[in-house]
C-alpha cells in the first residue's frame, strides 16, 4: 500500500505544486503518491503559475502535468500526510476536519525544518522570480527531511 501524502497552501498553483514536485522527486513512486490541493477555488484546473512551472524546470521537475483543485473533507481520508504551507492554511484545513484524529495528519511543512517554531512557507505570487527560487530551496529543505524520515519506517 502507497504511503499518501498531500501539500496545501491557498490557490494550489505556486508553493503546493512546487511541494508536490519536489517530494515526487525524491520518493519512488511505486511507494508513494504526492499530491496537492488549495484551499481556495480560485484556479480549479488550472495549471501552476508560470514560474512555479520554471523554477521547477530550473532543477529538472517538471509541474505542468498538474492541475490546481480544491482541498476537501475526503482527502483527510485519502492522505496519511496533510502538510500545509502557512498558518492561514492550517487553519483552514482543520475547520474542515471530521475528528480529532485527522487533525493529527495535518502539520505545517516547515516545522519539519524547524520543529514547533511555525515558521511560513511565504506566498510568492506577488513578488518576482526570486520569492520562487526561495521558496523552492524551503521546500526542497523541508522535502528532504520528509523524506529522510518517511524512508527510515
Amino acid at each position: 500500500m502507497k504511503t499518501k501524502i498531500l501539500m496545501v497552501c491557498l490557490g494550489n498553483i505556486c508553493r503546493s505544486p512546487l511541494a508536490e514536485g519536489i517530494m515526487q522527486s525524491k520518493l519512488p513512486s511505486d511507494s508513494y503518491l504526492v499530491d496537492s490541493a488549495g484551499t481556495g477555488a480560485w484556479h480549479i484546473g488550472q495549471l501552476p503559475d508560470p514560474r512555479s512551472i520554471e523554477v521547477a524546470q530550473h532543477y529538472n521537475i517538471d509541474l505542468t502535468k498538474q492541475r490546481a483543485r480544491q482541498f476537501t473533507t475526503e482527502d483527510f481520508e485519502t492522505f496519511d500526510r496533510i502538510y500545509v504551507m502557512d498558518q492561514s492554511n492550517y487553519d483552514n484545513v482543520i475547520k474542515l476536519a471530521p475528528n480529532e484524529t485527522v487533525k493529527q495528519k495535518v502539520k505545517l511543512i516547515l516545522n519539519e525544518l524547524h520543529p514547533g517554531s511555525n515558521e511560513e512557507v511565504p506566498d510568492p505570487y506577488f513578488g518576482g522570480p526570486g520569492g520562487f527560487y526561495h521558496v523552492f530551496k524551503l521546500l526542497d529543505d523541508a522535502c528532504t527531511v520528509i523524506q529522510r524520515d518517511l524512508i527510515s519506517k
